[in-house]
């Protein structure tokens, strides 16, 4: 089977590869168990000097896999660059932090015994990942796990080879000994395979709830530790005391970046009645300000969506959306242009149970709900299966954080939009997965959190090794 990388904003083909063959996937798996006994016995002190090493090469070579991305993907091309820098941001923290994270904790106990919590990789770690940020997504996942001991093997989505088979040349050029990391260029009908195998400790999944469900389901029944990161439609919560400014500029960027196309981007804007009018008219007006055109032109704000089937399936959203009431303030078509092309898009009076209420809208589609206060605002927040991320606006930070402990979401933001960030921990409830990436708690979760007893006689003086 071949796999082609398709240029969103043009059409044309990037570049092709030869998928994996079922001897080739297996010899990969094969490599990557053998690797493991070796590698978690690599001092934790080299392993970060390999990670730092491994942002080294990210930066050294930012331009380069900054315009692989947004030749495959669409993202616009100073998005691109940040991107990148990020990944090497992740690859700088825990190579400063990982030995802290990771370190025995000694636990008092009974007198004439030592007590201890030692963390320990668990092997080979299977992470299928998506094309919308087809670096950072692997990165948060390869910088902690890597360093903790584990080895990886990527399924990067079918869209971004190119970018896989990049990142398994950073941590090549990095210095990471054959096997650490592995990219498998393989169908999504072959993921239940590679996750029953027995050489397979875990697995992780950046994806869609349904993707998330199947992947589960086969973790489970193998009894395989998992983190699922699925999709999200967060809430933009915007009250009467709100920085008016600031909330409007900020709900733009927050709808729109990576051109609409982010599980954590602003999607649902509930605005308090006393501000909506006001709201609504400076956002309209802001959003249709952006720039959409060639993401490769440093003055693009939005470029294309990453496939041409994703642009019409969104598309087909927005129309059920207007077909059962909603008012189309902005936009609403896919635009007269090569590519995959859909413009700033914004929808008020959005009916109860249509696609922009329920549904995830992936792309620069913004749902706007008026209510009447603090507190129908926080239940309309609260009013989806989703559960990621979430923001409020407001003057009054009490408030704010108030409200921001009431959303039922995995990240919680008081005048700012969701982010990731290495330092804190990133994940979601209810149909937007389980598990934690990032900060301590993300290296934590692919590790055997191990208690142990040292009992020694009463009134034994043994020296402990701390």
């Amino acid at each position: 089977m071949t796999l082609e990388s398709i240029n969103p904003a043009t059409g044309d083909v990037v570049d092709t590869f030869e998928a994996d063959a079922d001897a080739e996937r297996d010899e990969r798996l094969e490599r990557a168990a053998e690797t493991f006994p070796e590698w978690r016995d690599v001092p934790i002190e080299r392993r970060q000097e390999l990670l730092a090493r491994a942002g080294e090469v990210l930066r050294e070579n930012a331009e380069e896999y900054a315009e692989l991305m947004t030749r495959e993907m669409g993202k616009p091309i100073g998005q691109s660059r940040a991107e990148i820098e990020k990944c090497a941001w992740v690859c700088d923290y825990y190579a400063e932090h990982a030995a802290e994270f990771l370190q025995d904790e000694v636990v008092a106990g009974e007198e004439n015994a030592r007590t201890l919590v030692a963390h320990q990789p668990l092997g080979p770690v299977l992470a299928i990942m998506p094309w919308n940020f087809p670096f950072w997504q692997v990165f948060r996942f390869a910088a902690p796990n890597l360093t903790a001991g584990n080895v990886g093997l990527l399924k990067h989505a079918s869209n971004v080879p190119g970018c896989a088979r990049a990142i398994e040349d950073v941590f090549r050029e990095a210095g990471y000994p054959e096997g650490v990391f592995t990219s498998l260029l393989i169908g999504s009908d072959e993921i239940d395979a590679v996750i029953s195998d027995d050489r397979l400790a875990g697995v992780t999944l950046t994806g869609s709830d349904g993707a998330g469900r199947a992947v589960g389901e086969t973790a489970g029944s193998t009894l395989k530790k998992s983190v699922l990161e699925l999709g999200g439609s967060d809430p933009f919560v915007v009250l009467e005391d709100a920085p008016m400014d600031r909330a409007v500029e900020t709900a733009v960027q927050a709808r729109l970046i990576n051109s609409g196309q982010s599980c954590i981007a602003a999607k649902r804007f509930i605005v308090v009645d006393d501000v909506y009018d006001e709201f609504v008219d400076r956002y309209v007006e802001a959003m249709d300000e952006q720039v959409v055109g060639d993401p490769m032109d440093e003055e693009t704000d939005v470029g294309p969506q990453a496939r041409e089937d994703l642009m019409e399936e969104l598309h087909e959203q927005v129309e059920e959306t207007v077909e059962q009431g909603g008012d189309l303030r902005l936009g609403g078509e896919p635009m007269d242009r090569d590519g995959a092309f859909y413009p700033p898009t914004v929808i008020t009076d959005v009916p109860e149970d249509a696609p922009a209420d329920v549904e995830e809208i992936f792309g620069p589609v913004a749902s706007v709900f008026r209510v009447p206060d603090e507190e129908a605002a926080i239940e309309k927040a609260n009013d989806t299966r989703f559960g990621l991320g979430a923001s409020v606006w407001t003057e009054d930070l009490e408030r704010g954080e108030r409200v921001a402990r009431r959303f039922e979401s995995g990240l919680a933001f008081v005048n700012e939009l969701v982010k990731s960030d290495p330092r804190l921990p990133f994940g979601g409830v209810k149909d937007s997965g389980y598990g934690r990436e990032l900060a301590r708690d993300g290296i934590r979760e692919f590790v055997n959190t191990k208690t142990i007893w040292v009992q020694r006689e009463a009134g034994e003086e043994t020296e402990m090794v701390e």
